[in-house]
């Protein structure tokens, strides 16, 4: 068995549901100290909602840049235990196929990365600029105290970050064939349109919220908010939970509440969002208010240094030339693009990933481990 199996085995053993760190980030502190690395444990959050994460640092012995791998090492909640098909806390091998809670998002990488760094700092000990790593325990939870609170203790110490990998499963036939250069931001609403409550055989005495409202949402779904761009797709808005009445079915309800996100291109502005939302609303003479959260803005790396580091590591590996995409949901690069000038994500199939008997393809287990390495000689050799 590889070292990256048997580091990876270890990691998906532990039932490390957000924020539950449950010691990965101190296995792999303790593997990366082995190598160079200098490892600053940064816990945020309060205690009953302890966040772990870890910034560990190799500095070489020329000047250049400084290359980080981020992830996450917790994983979502498994559901009911009876649908898998084996424990999802017990590694298992089937049909090529290692299954395990966290296997495609985001073990394999993360243990993928920790050996390539281990394998790069052996060969080349005195490598230019530094190799770092960024995790954290709170990706798959409200990400509040996790990434982005690193994020800000290392600009308010002036740590200058230069390229940096996100290990999510970007893949989508096979390994290789897609690289995330870039997200959508995301921005989400909570709308409450307020009626008057009353008995529903006496509507004439009420005014109800859904009726009301109706129109103007149908209006913003229909709604082209913008064309997009040679990077990014078109701006889309998509209603998520919508909730009036008291239960009872002869209740006219006196409120509404429906929750929407837009994801967004760099085509528009949150500002420019909220504007077109508010004039739908109070044209269609609502009573109404939104409580606004911007989940990230955008992020874009051109085409450049780490991107063609990447590309051509990937080629050498796979022979696959992988596309760029800005598709899919968002990273803590969002977090990470703010203090570093290029960011991109690349890792495994990301067919199953958040599913039941979630799992990853053994056979990508090394060629994902030696892409890593063969960016890092690029970049720092």
């Amino acid at each position: 068995m590889s070292p990256t199996l048997r580091l990876l085995e270890d990691l998906l053993a532990r039932p490390s549901v957000t924020p539950d760190d449950r010691g990965c980030q101190a296995l792999i502190a303790q593997r990366l100290a082995a190598a160079g690395f200098v490892c600053e444990a940064m816990p945020f959050g309060p205690d009953d909602f302890r966040v772990s994460n870890l910034w560990a640092v190799r500095t070489g012995a020329r000047p250049g840049p400084t290359v980080v791998f981020a992830g996450h090492t917790d994983v979502v909640p498994t559901g009911p235990l009876t649908a898998w098909s084996s424990d999802p806390f017990t590694p298992s091998y089937r049909d090529g196929h290692l299954h395990a809670r966290g296997a495609a998002d985001m073990k394999t990488s993360v243990a993928a990365m920790v050996v390539a760094a281990e394998e790069f700092a052996a060969a080349h000990p005195g490598h230019a600029g530094r190799v770092a790593f960024l995790l954290t325990s709170d990706e798959e939870g409200p990400s509040v105290d996790g990434t982005v609170k690193v994020v800000q203790a290392l600009a308010a110490r002036g740590e200058a970050l230069h390229c940096c990998i996100v290990g999510e499963p970007t893949s989508v036939e096979q390994l290789g064939d897609m690289v995330k250069n870039g997200r959508r931001g995301s921005l989400s609403g909570r709308l409450t349109v307020r009626g008057v409550q009353g008995h529903v055989a006496y509507p004439q005495l009420a005014r109800n919220p859904v009726h009301l409202a109706a129109p103007a949402l149908a209006e913003l779904a229909a709604a082209r908010w913008d064309e997009g761009n040679d990077h990014f797709p078109p701006t889309t808005w998509q209603i998520s939970n919508i909730h009036a009445g008291t239960g009872a079915t002869n209740v006219i309800p006196g409120e509404l509440v429906v929750d929407f996100n837009f994801r967004f291109s760099t085509a528009s502005t949150p500002e420019q969002l909220k504007q077109r939302v508010a004039e739908v609303l109070s044209r269609h003479g609502l009573d109404w208010s939104v409580a606004w959260t911007l989940g990230g803005e955008p992020f874009l790396t051109p085409a450049g240094s780490l991107v063609q580091a990447l590309s051509g590591a990937i080629a050498a590996e796979t022979g696959l030339t992988p596309e760029l995409s800005t598709t899919g949901g968002t990273s803590d690069g969002r977090f990470i693009a703010k203090v570093c000038e290029q960011v991109v994500e690349f890792g495994p199939v990301n067919a199953t990933i958040h599913k039941v008997d979630e799992r990853v393809r053994v056979a990508d287990v090394e060629p994902l481990k030696n892409i890593y390495r063969r960016v890092l000689e690029q970049l720092l050799a």
